[in-house]
């Protein structure tokens, strides 16, 4: 754990979420990267390309940080996907800090934003082995709409009747 992380397991922390800053480089890279190694055991440096440069990878979206303290513990990004439907993608939380609503709070950020520009659904997917991952999401009221080529892909309608 790091210094000036307090980890209470019965609290969920004050965050600051706040757009990606240039600053931020490093640390977002560096999580979302320890996600995937975490979850798939060794990373293909032919992938994540986005990462490299987060700023411009994502300048037609979204793409948050939250940090507690001066550390950052998650990120998460919206992208236009096409007229009034946004895409979630690079959503991240520190292993060590997770189930204590901290994903939670980010997804809730980012779909304050895509309401704020006008969309009307949200898209996202998800390896269909990630289990943990497919029922963060369904709780959340995303719903499942298909499988393909080992992922599994969720829409949630942001207004009434769409």
């Amino acid at each position: 754990m790091s210094a000036g992380v307090p980890h209470d397991p019965n609290a969920i922390p004050p965050l600051r979420i706040r757009p990606f800053a240039r600053a931020d480089q490093a640390a977002a890279q560096a999580l979302i990267l320890a996600g995937l190694a975490e979850r798939w055991g060794q990373l293909d440096p032919t992938l994540n390309l986005d990462l490299r440069d987060i700023a411009t990878s994502y300048a037609a979206g979204c793409f948050l940080v939250a940090y507690w303290g001066d550390t950052l513990i998650a990120t998460g990004a919206l992208l236009p996907e096409g007229p009034g439907v946004g895409r979630i993608v690079r959503m991240s939380v520190r292993a060590d800090l997770r189930g204590q609503g901290l994903g939670r709070r980010m997804l809730d950020a980012l779909v304050a934003a895509a309401r704020a520009r006008g969309d009307l659904h949200l898209a996202l997917e998800t390896t269909s082995t990630w289990t943990d991952a497919i029922r963060f999401y369904t709780r959340y009221g995303f719903t499942v709409i298909g499988e393909h080529d080992g992922d599994t892909h969720f829409v949630l309608a942001l207004a009434p009747g769409t």
